[in-house]
C-alpha cells in the first residue's frame, strides 16, 4: 500500500465485493428460473385451451352437434332427475354446460396455439430432451438425403406438406391449424415445386392487395393519410 497508494481503494473494493457477495450457486438460479417459466407456460396454455373450449361451446354449429351427441348417449337425461335428487334449474344448466364442453373436448381436435397443452412442450422438458431431439433430427435428415437426394425417390404426402410448410415459413402448430381443404389445395397445385409456390405466393399477394383496396377501413386510412398525414410533434409554442 505504501508503494502503490493509488490502488488502495481498488483492493478495498475487491475485498468487500467478494466477502459480501451472495453465496448462491448459479446453477440453482438458472434451474429455478427455468422451472418458473415452465410453470407459467403450462398454466398460460391451459388458460388459452379453456378459452378455446368456451368459445366453441358458444358457437351454434358445435353446440348443436355436442347437444345431439349428449342426447344420444343419454347424458342430458341424467341431469333432469326428479324426486329427492331434484336440483335447481341453475345447477342443471351448469351440469349441461359441463357435459357439452366435455364432448367438445373429446370430439374436436383443436390445433395450433389453442391446442391442449402437453407437459413435454414446456421449456424444462424441451431442455432436458434437447439431445434426444437433436439425434432424432440428424437421423431424419440423413434418411431424407439418402431417400430423396441419393436414391431419387418420389415425395410422399407428408414430405410434400413438409416442403410446403418450409416454403411458407410456418411452424408445425401454425400449419396444423390450417383447414384440411387448404392443404388439399396446396397438394393439387403442387406447391412443393418451387416455381408453383412462387406463382401461388404472387397470387396471394395480389388478392391481399385487392382486399385491402376494397376494405372501407383501409380506404378511410388512405384518405386520412392523404388529407391529414400522420401528424408531427414540434417544440414550437403557439
Amino acid at each position: 500500500m505504501l508503494d502503490h497508494p493509488e490502488e488502495y481503494y481498488r483492493h478495498y473494493y475487491h475485498y468487500y465485493s467478494r466477502r459480501l457477495a451472495p453465496k448462491v450457486d448459479v446453477t440453482i438460479v438458472i434451474l429455478v428460473t427455468v422451472c418458473a417459466i415452465s410453470v407459467f407456460q403450462f398454466f398460460s396454455w391451459w388458460s388459452s385451451y379453456n378459452e378455446a373450449i368456451n368459445y366453441l361451446a358458444s358457437v351454434p354449429k358445435y353446440r348443436i352437434q355436442a347437444t345431439e351427441i349428449a342426447r344420444q348417449q343419454g347424458l342430458l337425461n341424467k341431469t333432469k332427475e326428479k324426486g329427492k335428487n331434484r336440483r335447481s334449474k341453475e345447477e342443471i344448466r351448469e351440469e349441461e354446460e359441463e357435459i357439452i364442453k366435455d364432448i367438445i373436448k373429446n370430439k374436436i381436435d383443436i390445433k395450433g396455439g389453442y391446442q391442449k397443452p402437453k407437459i413435454y412442450d414446456i421449456l424444462l422438458f424441451q431442455i432436458l430432451l434437447a439431445p434426444f431431439y437433436w439425434c432424432k433430427y440428424i437421423v431424419w435428415y440423413c434418411w431424407w438425403i439418402y431417400c430423396f437426394t441419393i436414391k431419387g425417390q418420389e415425395y410422399g404426402v407428408e414430405e410434400k406438406l413438409y416442403i410446403i410448410r418450409r416454403y411458407m415459413k410456418m411452424s408445425q402448430s401454425q400449419f396444423d391449424s390450417l383447414e384440411d381443404h387448404q392443404k388439399e389445395t396446396f397438394l393439387e397445385r403442387q406447391l412443393w415445386i418451387r416455381e408453383n409456390y412462387e406463382v401461388y405466393k404472387r397470387e396471394q399477394e395480389e388478392e391481399l392487395k385487392k382486399k385491402m383496396a376494397m376494405d372501407p377501413r383501409w380506404k378511410r386510412y388512405r384518405r386520412w393519410m392523404k388529407n391529414e398525414g400522420p401528424g408531427r410533434l414540434t417544440f414550437i409554442d403557439d
